[in-house]
């Protein structure tokens, strides 16, 4: 199964983002757009992962999400793979401690690889990001760019990660296969509880 890990954001977050993207689509007929069921912030993308390894990731990845406090993210700006006059991708940024941010990636990272699904692209710096369209061909968004530069999203709490599980065809669909919390304030006095990691 083709599978990724990823923060989601909340409905209210959604709506805020869709209210800006969605004005400019009618222009850009050429872009494959994303759309808020597949909206999400990928901390670590696993690829194809066997029946054994996709099992065993769930204890792994409940710890590592253990490890980390929430954080607050925000969505802001624009830019573009590989570059605004040649995208492959549009996407919008996210703000946030981004230190925190890669230290979960990395123990996400970590967790699979000890569950025996390693990350293909491992150790490679993290770009975090909220893909909003691509392109099968190098396109100049240019423009696109320049409309949601000024894009400012309110601040949100990311207090899980998500194992995703991605269905491709005619119309890919995302799965979410497992949920697991991040620490929150409450229990950094309690560690020794370990965490709750029930897959759905």
């Amino acid at each position: 199964m083709r599978l990724f890990v990823a923060i989601t954001p909340p409905a209210v977050v959604l709506e805020e983002l869709e209210a800006a993207v969605a004005p400019l689509r009618s222009a850009w007929p050429g872009l494959r757009w994303t759309g808020r069921h597949a909206w999400h912030v990928t901390l670590a993308f696993l690829g194809e992962v066997g029946d054994g390894a996709a099992a065993a990731l769930g204890p792994r990845l409940g710890r590592a999400a253990y490890r980390h406090p929430s954080l607050s993210l925000s969505f802001a700006g624009c830019g573009a793979f590989p570059a605004a006059g040649s995208a492959r991708v549009l996407w919008t940024g996210v703000q946030a401690d981004h230190h925190a941010l890669t230290a979960l990636a990395s123990s996400v990272a970590a967790g699979a690889r000890r569950a025996g699904a390693p990350p293909p692209d491992e150790g490679r710096r993290l770009r975090p990001h909220l893909t909003l369209a691509r392109s099968r061909a190098p396109a100049d968004v240019g423009r696109l760019v320049e409309a949601l530069a000024g894009f400012a999203g309110a601040p949100w709490a990311a207090a899980e990660i998500h194992l995703i599980r991605s269905h491709l065809g005619a119309t890919a669909w995302y799965e979410t296969v497992g949920s697991w919390p991040l620490r929150r304030a409450a229990d950094r006095d309690n560690r020794g509880a370990g965490p709750a990691a029930p897959g759905r």
